[in-house]
């Protein structure tokens, strides 16, 4: 993979403190719902697997996650560590969305990122699945955006 010169603190290798970091800065990133924000986490050639998509550089990635926002609405995600090494981190996500015609959904997935010496993803393996929900059995009310420092992450959610 080629490295972008562009440095995304925190860098690897991780620890505990950063890897948490990482994952606190990629939800709030995916949170902003900006495809072009939301790329420039990647790298330029970075490679993804996305259910059954696999996008390849930042131009399919801000094409993929554009057509995704405009099908999931009121989006809301809640990422959590899972373990880490030196370059990779593994999460395990929920997010909460409907549809156009009003329908709830919670996608729940795991996540393997792999990085440059940048701090740069390059390489992403999403899993994920969604589960009809209603509306009484959202859990994630925060205006949208990034979700507050005091509202429960996942484990605390029992999710």
């Amino acid at each position: 993979m080629t490295s972008s010169p562009t440095a995304r603190p925190p860098l690897p290798p991780f620890t505990a403190e950063t890897a948490v970091l990482k994952v606190r800065l990629a939800e709030d990133g995916w949170n902003s719902r900006d495809p072009q924000r939301v790329a420039q986490a990647y790298t330029v050639d970075s490679q993804w697997r996305n259910r059954s998509e696999f996008p390849q550089g930042r131009a399919q990635i801000v094409e993929f996650l554009t057509r995704k926002w405009e099908r999931e609405h009121e989006y809301r995600l809640i990422k959590e560590l899972w373990a880490y090494t030196d370059n990779r981190i593994a999460v395990r996500f929920a997010y909460e969305w409907r549809d156009a015609e009003g329908q709830w959904f919670r996608s729940y997935g795991n996540e393997n990122w792999e990085f440059d010496d940048n701090g740069l993803m390059q390489n992403r393996y999403a899993s994920i699945n969604d589960l009809p929900i209603t509306e009484a059995e959202r859990q994630f009310h925060w205006p949208q955006g990034r979700r507050p420092d005091d509202h429960p992450g996942l484990s605390d959610l029992g999710l």
